[in-house]
């Protein structure tokens, strides 16, 4: 005897049984029921397997007569061979159960789908013209509501960095665009009507005059008739009548960007945005936290595994581009000298720095000088304040209770001196973006888990080691849901990964 069957991983709704005997092709209701049999354990209801055998048995012990077409044969012996024939095949099943193989998929929400996988809501289900509602299975029921808030979202917990060397970071200038909260502006601030003051201004949730896009973001032909153009500029103020009521400090004017390669940029993301991947993002239920890179997150009956770093490092990207020229400023309690920084950059195996690019001491000065030149367009579009004594004094305010991991702010200074183009307008604008959305990014190598850290240290920190969890969650994913346009790349590059799916997972406790 010899032939192919499949496992238990393989199944079709009609059984696939090719028997041949003596090198006949040949039918045996016996045999067929036989296997069936044994099968039925290891499959779902309802389905069957494909098996390949061939028999080689004595002439003499086959009988070709059953039918007209001696097409169906019986033999001798026949409840010994069929018992030879199922423990055979039940041996090569045994193992099955040990392991099972199952395909990672970068499926989305939108995909065509089978009429059984189509997911009802209890929520949408509609009545029908008899009055009867449709009913909704088990396997097909959606159990969370991305509504729904925690009460852990209202409990922040406190920040407590490991060593005191790090410099403390305090909120100035305007708000970022994940709420219209007010915060206390500097005093350079006072002045609304000096240009070079705008740098800090409100987030795009402040304001919704009409015709705003879905995406939350104003553009040049939804804003207001009512701005002035600067002489000699790009730049356009729009004045905010919507907060009359607020101090003089808490109403900046918004400025509206008509640089051509900002516009071109902000176009280029929107036509690479996936309209599927952004509606799950925007009703996503929030899982948990696998590690700093991954997360898990819910959209209706599947559960998706998501890159955190390169997701938040697209939203940073998009609000660079979207918010650009207006936002607030995070203070540095103390003054950060670009020089120190740039010399723990070079000391860091990660600079690449080697003996053939001179000492460190020059390279150092070099970076210094050369940021020292673009002081003014830093501020003026990024927020970046650098005094004149080369120490960097303030960073963009990006999103609301969210400070970048300042661990990572040495190589950000010697990347933005190396790494950015800034020989063409518009490649020096993509490129500083990426660069400073790398640094705000969430990256593992800049967070301390539970499990890395002493119970000295453990004890030291108290709730602050799972802080950044709390940032993923309620900062961090919060902002995506309204703020994030997902391009299309992220469905084949790995970056969201479905996991699981309901109605499969069914399917699996059926063969239990």
């Amino acid at each position: 005897m010899k032939g192919y069957i499949t496992n238990a991983n393989y199944s079709v709704k009609k059984c696939m049984f090719l028997l041949f005997i003596n090198h006949r092709l040949v039918e045996s209701t016996a045999l067929r029921k036989a296997i069936e049999t044994v099968y039925a354990a290891y499959l779902p209801k309802s389905t069957h397997p494909f098996l390949y055998l061939s028999l080689e048995i004595a002439p003499q012990n086959v009988d070709v007569n059953v039918h007209p077409t001696k097409h169906e044969v019986h033999f001798l012996h026949e409840d010994s061979i069929l018992e030879c024939v199922q423990q055979h095949i039940e041996s090569k099943l045994l193992g099955s159960n040990s392991s099972r193989m199952y395909f990672t998929q970068t499926l989305i929400p939108g995909v065509e789908c089978s009429s059984t996988e189509v997911v009802k809501s209890v929520a949408s289900s509609s009545f029908t013209a008899k009055g009867t509602v449709d009913k909704v299975y088990a396997h097909q029921m959606v159990r969370t509501d991305s509504r729904d808030q925690k009460l852990d979202a209202f409990l922040q917990p406190i920040n407590k960095p490991l060593s005191t060397g790090h410099t403390a970071v305090t909120l100035d200038g305007g708000t970022g665009l994940s709420d219209g909260r007010s915060r206390q502006q500097d005093t350079e601030m006072e002045d609304l009507n000096d240009f070079d003051t705008m740098v800090a201004a409100q987030g795009d949730s402040v304001t919704t005059p009409e015709g705003q896009k879905e995406s939350g973001r104003l553009t040049p032909e939804t804003v207001p008739t009512r701005k002035r153009q600067w002489a000699g500029s790009d730049v356009e103020m729009e004045e905010d009548d919507t907060r009359k009521g607020m101090t003089a400090a808490c109403t900046p004017k918004r400025r509206i960007i008509n640089l051509t390669s900002v516009l071109t940029l902000q176009e280029e993301i929107s036509s690479q945005a996936h309209a599927s991947l952004q509606e799950m993002l925007h009703d996503h239920s929030f899982v948990g936290c696998v590690s700093p890179q991954w997360a898990l997150a819910q959209y209706q009956t599947k559960l998706y595994l998501l890159n955190t770093t390169q997701l938040s490092q697209e939203l940073f990207y998009q609000i660079l581009l979207y918010d650009f020229a207006n936002f607030g400023v995070l203070r540095l309690s103390e003054p950060a000298p670009l020089y120190d920084l740039a010399m723990l950059a070079l000391e860091n195996t990660e600079s690449g720095w080697t003996e053939d690019d001179g000492p460190k001491e020059g390279l150092a000065e070099y970076i210094v000088e050369f940021l020292k030149k673009k002081t003014e367009m830093l501020k003026d579009y990024f927020s970046f304040e650098i005094d004149e004594d080369g120490n960097l004094t303030g960073l963009p305010l990006l999103i609301d209770n969210y400070v970048p991991p300042l661990e990572g702010l040495p190589m950000f200074i010697l990347r933005l001196a190396t790494e950015v183009n800034w020989d063409e307008e518009k490649e020096c604008f993509e490129s500083l973006s990426k660069e400073c959305a790398m640094f705000y990014s969430i990256r593992k190598q800049y967070i301390v888990e539970e499990s890395d850290l002493t119970n000295q240290q453990t004890e030291e920190l108290g709730t602050g080691s799972t802080s950044w969890k709390w940032t993923v969650e309620h900062v961090i994913y919060k902002a995506f849901r309204t703020h994030l346009l997902p391009p299309k790349h992220f469905t084949e590059d790995g970056n969201i990964l479905q996991l699981a799916n309901l109605p499969d997972l069914y399917k699996v406790f059926e063969r239990c």
